[in-house]
């Protein structure tokens, strides 16, 4: 009994500590999806299932819930944002070619076809985040439209 309670009081000890420590918060100010929403013109609506659904882990700005503010949470979530952004990452649309617009809105497509985004550790908690046949209809379809755009250079850069 005396080591439980020995690892116990190390388990807390370390519980604590990391409570001091805060992994950097994803805060981007201002209007940070500007460039990819004036470029591919997803509408309000789309805009806005973008929003809820998409960019706390994919563009420089996420809201964070108030279980954040606790680890090993907070290391978690920002190891999902990090790994979101290195995916794709809406704020940093206009530092990408053409190819990888076209590339990024393929993959798109494809995790929504296949239901992976958004993850389903993020709809849990998220219930605005969960998209419905008829968004994720509408969202295939922009992101067709919108490749279509790039393919044919009709999209000034």
């Amino acid at each position: 009994m005396k080591t439980l309670k020995k690892i116990s009081l190390v388990l807390l000890v370390i519980f604590v500590a990391m409570q001091f420590y805060r992994p950097e918060k994803n805060l981007a100010q201002g209007h940070h999806t500007g460039i990819f929403l004036s470029e591919t013109n997803p509408g309000s609506e789309l805009e806005i299932v973008l929003q809820e659904s998409c960019y706390d882990c994919h563009s420089n700005h996420t809201e964070y819930p108030w279980y954040n503010n606790v680890a090993p949470v907070s290391f978690w979530l920002a190891y999902h944002v990090e790994d979101g952004k290195k995916h794709l990452n809406f704020s940093e649309w206009d530092s990408y070619s053409v190819k990888k617009k076209d590339h990024k809105l393929d993959e798109v497509i494809e995790m929504i076809e296949n239901a992976e985004m958004p993850l389903k550790e993020y709809t849990w908690t998220h219930e605005n985040a969960r998209l419905t046949k008829e968004q994720c209809e509408a969202l295939i379809a922009w992101a067709k439209k919108t490749r279509s755009l790039y393919q044919l250079n009709e999209i000034p850069q």
